[in-house]
C-alpha cells in the first residue's frame, strides 16, 4: 500500500470529521440559544469543537426506530455509529452509549435505514419524453444525472438500482460518487437495458432510412450472452432487459411477450454464472411466467397478473418491483414532458389494472421491493410511493421493509445494507414524527447519514 493511499485515506476522514462537526454543531445550536446566555453558548461551542473535533463515533437518538427485521417500532431509541459502521442500535435503556461520542438528538422523529429504491434512471430527465428525448446528448445525460443522484440521495434514498442507461453513463455517475467527485446513493448499475429488435428497449422513433437501434439490442441466445458478456465488461453490476412491450415506447403492445423463453433463459443463466441478478421489464403475463421460469430475479412493473404468475413468483422467490405511483404523474403532466399520445393511452389501460394486481401479489405473499420508475417522473419525488403502497394494501411496516431490508436482500447485499443491525453500513435516514400513522411524512426526510457521512439534516 503506497503512501499517496494512506494520506488520501486521512484527508477522507479529516473531511468527514470536519463535515460532521459541522453539521452537529447546526443541530445543536438551536437548543443552546434557548437555554444559555450568548456568553455561554459561546463558551459551550468552544468546548464541544475540542471535545468533538477527532471523535469517529456518534451517537443518534429518536424518539423511535424501525426495525426492519424483526417488524417492529423502538421507543426511545439510539443508533451508534462508529466511523462508517453500525455498533449498536436500539431502546436507549439496552445500550451501553459511549460518553465521549458526538451526539445528536432528533426527539419526535422515526429512524430507519437508509431507504432503497430498486428501479430508477438517474440520468433521464422527466421533463424529456418522447421525441424530446432526440435532442439530448449522451454527455448531457450524464451531467444530469449528477443533479438527479444528489436529489434522490437527499430524498433519503442512500441505495438505487439504475436499470438501464445509455452509453454506459450509469457506470460513470455510479464511479464519480464513489471516488467523492459528486454527492449521490450507493448505484447498482446495468448500463444499456438488452431487448428485441423493435421491441421495447430499443429506439423506435426514426424511419427506416436512419439505421437507428438502441445499443442493448439482441436477437438470439447467443447474442443474448455476449450482450451481458459486455455490459459485464463494461462495469455493469445487474442485468436488465426487456422481456415484454411497454407504456412509453412507440409501437409496442403493453402485454405482448418479446423475448422467447430459451432467450431469457440464455440471458440469465449467463448473468447468474457471472454473480450478477437479473432484472425484467414485464408487464403482459405470459412474459412474466417465462421470465420466473427462466429464473429471473426481479419483475417490474408486473401490471397484467394472473394467479399462476403469482404462484410462480411465490414458488421461486422472486421479487415484484411494482411502480404504483408514475401512473399519476404520466396521466397528469406526460403531455406536457412530451409522451406520446400512444403512450397515454396505454398507461390509461394499464395503470388501474396494476394497481389492483399490487393489492393480490401483497396479499399472497410475494416479495415485494420498492421501485418508482424515477426518471419517468421526478428524481427526489421517490417517497410519494409509500403513500400509494399503504393505500392499495399495504401495511406501513410491509411498505418500509420494501424499501429497505427486502431490496437488500434482493441484492445479496444483506450482509451490509438494509438494516439497523450491528455490524452494517451506517446508511441512516429519519423523518419526521411517526410514519406508521401517516405514511406522507417519508416525503420529508429529514436527516440522512451515508456510509457514516451525514449529507442532509435540518431541525426536526
Amino acid at each position: 500500500m503506497t503512501h499517496a493511499h494512506f494520506i488520501n485515506k486521512d484527508k477522507q476522514a479529516l473531511e468527514r470529521a470536519l463535515k460532521t462537526i459541522t453539521i452537529i454543531i447546526e443541530v445543536n445550536i438551536v437548543n443552546w440559544i434557548s437555554r444559555f446566555s450568548k456568553q455561554s453558548v459561546a463558551i459551550a461551542l468552544s468546548t464541544f469543537i475540542t471535545s468533538t473535533a477527532w471523535a469517529e463515533t456518534i451517537v443518534i437518538t429518536a424518539d423511535r426506530l424501525v426495525d426492519v427485521t424483526n417488524g417492529n417500532v423502538i421507543k426511545n431509541a439510539a443508533v451508534v455509529v462508529d466511523d462508517n459502521i453500525i455498533t449498536a442500535a436500539g431502546a436507549v435503556a439496552s445500550i451501553s452509549l459511549p460518553t465521549d461520542a458526538a451526539r445528536i438528538d432528533l426527539g419526535d422523529s422515526t429512524l430507519m435505514p437508509g431507504l432503497m429504491d430498486m428501479h430508477v434512471h438517474l440520468t433521464s430527465d422527466a421533463t424529456r419524453h418522447g421525441y424530446k428525448r432526440l435532442e439530448v446528448s449522451l454527455p448531457r445525460a450524464a451531467i444530469t444525472g449528477v443533479k438527479h443522484a444528489k436529489a434522490t440521495l437527499e430524498a433519503g434514498f442512500t441505495t438505487v438500482r439504475n436499470v438501464g442507461a445509455p452509453g454506459f453513463a450509469d457506470v460513470a455517475l455510479r464511479d464519480a460518487i464513489n471516488a467523492g467527485d459528486v454527492e449521490g446513493p450507493r448505484m447498482f448499475v446495468a448500463g444499456p437495458s438488452l431487448g428485441v429488435t423493435g421491441g421495447h428497449c430499443d429506439s423506435n422513433l426514426l424511419p427506416y432510412e436512419y439505421d437507428n437501434y438502441s445499443e442493448g439490442v439482441a436477437d438470439g441466445p447467443w447474442e443474448v450472452r455476449k450482450t451481458v458478456r459486455r455490459n459485464i465488461k463494461y462495469g455493469a453490476t445487474v442485468i436488465k432487459f426487456c422481456a415484454t412491450g411497454g407504456v412509453l415506447s412507440k409501437g409496442t403492445k403493453v402485454g405482448a411477450q418479446q423475448y422467447t423463453f430459451e432467450e431469457m433463459k440464455a440471458l440469465i443463466d449467463e448473468a447468474h454464472l457471472r454473480g450478477l441478478t437479473v432484472a425484467t421489464h414485464a408487464h403482459g403475463t405470459s412474459g412474466i411466467k417465462d421470465a420466473i421460469k427462466a429464473g429471473v430475479d426481479s419483475v417490474e412493473h408486473v401490471s397484467l397478473l394472473d394467479d399462476e404468475a403469482i404462484a410462480l413468483a411465490k414458488e421461486n422467490g422472486t421479487y415484484f418491483s411494482m411502480d404504483i405511483y408514475v401512473t399519476e404523474y404520466i396521466l397528469g403532466e406526460g403531455e406536457k414532458a412530451g409522451i406520446l399520445e400512444e403512450s397515454l393511452n396505454k398507461e390509461r389501460i394499464v395503470g388501474k389494472t396494476q394497481r389492483e394486481n399490487f393489492k393480490k401479489a401483497v396479499n399472497a405473499g410475494v416479495n415485494m421491493v420498492f421501485g418508482s420508475d424515477a426518471g419517468v417522473y421526478p428524481h427526489g419525488d421517490n417517497p410519494k410511493q409509500f403513500a400509494r403502497m399503504v393505500k392499495f394494501g399495504m401495511t406501513p411496516m410491509q411498505a418500509i421493509q420494501a424499501a429497505t431490508i427486502n431490496p437488500a436482500r434482493l441484492l445479496k447485499q444483506e450482509a451490509t445494507l438494509g438494516s439497523l443491525d450491528k455490524g452494517k453500513f451506517a446508511d441512516i435516514v429519519a423523518v419526521p414524527g411517526n410514519p406508521m400513522e401517516d405514511m406522507s411524512l417519508m416525503e420529508n426526510v429529514g436527516f440522512v447519514m451515508k456510509d457514516g457521512s451525514i449529507v442532509k439534516q435540518y431541525a426536526m
